[in-house]
C-alpha cells in the first residue's frame, strides 16, 4: 500500500476542488450497528492524509449526533476539508422505519442554524436538500437555500435523490454544485435522466452507497442472518431472503476481475464508480462509508485501479439482474417519481 494522495476534481462548474473520492460518515454513529469512536476518529484522520477532503453527513444521522461527532475533526482541519451536510429528512427515534420529509422555509432555516451549531462552524461548504417534499415546489425550496448562500451561512448547494426535471428547475433558481444519489453496480437508474442533465448543467455527481452498503464487498450475504438487529440494512429488500441469495450470485464477475487485478471486490466496485466520470463526461465523487482506517486505505487505492473495456462490459449486465428495490418505500427516491 502506497501513501500517494488521490487525485482531485471540481465539485461542479463553480464548486470547490476536492479529492475524487469522499467519505460517507453516517455509519460512524448511525445505521450500521455498533461503532468504535476511536477507530472512526482514526479513519477520519487517515482519509485526510490520503487526500480525501469531502466529508458527508446529515442532520438525520442519529438526530444530529453524527454532526456533533465530526465537529472536533472539522475544527482541527477546517481549512483542509469540505463539509457537506443535509436537511429535509428526520427519523423518529421511536419508529426508525418512518421518514418525515420537509422542504418548507421555516424548517430549512431552523435546520441550517442547528447544523451550524452542532458542526461548530460559521458556514457549511455544501448544503444538500436530503429528500424531496413533493408538496413544496422545488423552486421555493431552492430559493430559500439561495438566501442562505447570500447570507453567508452556506457556500454551495446540493440536491439528493432528485429527478432530472427537478434538477433543471432548481438550477434555474440557483447554481447547483452537486447531486447526490445512489449509484453503483447494483443501482443505475439515474443514468437515464439525471446524469445527462447534470453533465449538461455542469453539476457533479456524488454517488452514495457505491459499495451497495457493503454487499458489493462481500462482507455480508444475508442481512437477516448476519447483521445486528439495529442495522437498517435488515429493512432493505435486496439484502434479505431470496433476494439476497440471488444478488450474491451476481458478484461472480466482480470476483473474477478482482483476482485479475489482485484487488478486493470493493475496489473493483469503486473503480467502476470512479470510471463513471470518463464514461459520462462529468465529475463523479463517490462517498463510500467506512469506520476503519484500513478500509479507507483500501477504498482510496481503488482510485488507481483502471478497468479495461472488456472488464467494464462484463459488469454491465449486473444492475438489470438485481432482485429487490433498494428501499422498501421507493417514493422517497428519484426513481419513485420518474
Amino acid at each position: 500500500m502506497t501513501d500517494s494522495r488521490i487525485p482531485t476534481t471540481r465539485l461542479g462548474d463553480d464548486g470547490p476542488e476536492v479529492g475524487v473520492q469522499g467519505l460517507g460518515c453516517m455509519g460512524m454513529s448511525f445505521g450500521y450497528g455498533p461503532s468504535d469512536a476511536d477507530a472512526s476518529r482514526a479513519t477520519l484522520e487517515r482519509a485526510l492524509e490520503l487526500g480525501v477532503t469531502l466529508y458527508d453527513t446529515a442532520d438525520a444521522y442519529g438526530a444530529g449526533e453524527n454532526e456533533r461527532f465530526l465537529a472536533p475533526f472539522f475544527a482541527a482541519h477546517r481549512d483542509e476539508v469540505v463539509i457537506a451536510t443535509k436537511f429535509a429528512l428526520s427519523i423518529p427515534p421511536d419508529d426508525p422505519t418512518k421518514r418525515i420529509i420537509r422542504n418548507d422555509a421555516p424548517y430549512i432555516r431552523r435546520s441550517v442554524e442547528a447544523s451550524l451549531d452542532r458542526l461548530g462552524v460559521d458556514v457549511i461548504d455544501l448544503y444538500y436538500m436530503h429528500r424531496r417534499d413533493v408538496n413544496v415546489p422545488i423552486e421555493e425550496t431552492v430559493a430559500v437555500m439561495a438566501d442562505l448562500v447570500r447570507e453567508g451561512k452556506v457556500k454551495h448547494l446540493g440536491l439528493s435523490e432528485v429527478t432530472d426535471g427537478e434538477l433543471r428547475a432548481a438550477q434555474a433558481v440557483h447554481p447547483i454544485a452537486a447531486v447526490q444519489s445512489e449509484w453503483s453496480l447494483f443501482s443505475r437508474d439515474i443514468e437515464a435522466g439525471v446524469v445527462p442533465a447534470a453533465r449538461e448543467l455542469g453539476v457533479a455527481l456524488v454517488p452514495y452507497s457505491p459499495l451497495g452498503r457493503g454487499f458489493l464487498t462481500g462482507s455480508f450475504a444475508n442481512a437477516d442472518q448476519e447483521l445486528t438487529a439495529d442495522d437498517f440494512r435488515r429493512r432493505q429488500p435486496r439484502f434479505t431472503g431470496g433476494n439476497a441469495e440471488a444478488n450474491a450470485a451476481l458478484l461472480d464477475p466482480v470476483r473474477t476481475i478482482a483476482e485479475a487485478h489482485d484487488a478486493t471486490l470493493g475496489q473493483i466496485a469503486l473503480a467502476w464508480a470512479q470510471q463513471r466520470a470518463q464514461a459520462h463526461g462529468l465529475p463523479v465523487i463517490p462517498i463510500p462509508g467506512t469506520r476503519r482506517p484500513t478500509r479507507v486505505e483500501e477504498n482510496a487505492a481503488a482510485t488507481r485501479v483502471v478497468l479495461t473495456q472488456d472488464e467494464l462490459s462484463s459488469l454491465e449486465p449486473i444492475a438489470e439482474k438485481v432482485s429487490g428495490d433498494r428501499y422498501a418505500d421507493m417514493s422517497f427516491t428519484s426513481a419513485g417519481r420518474e
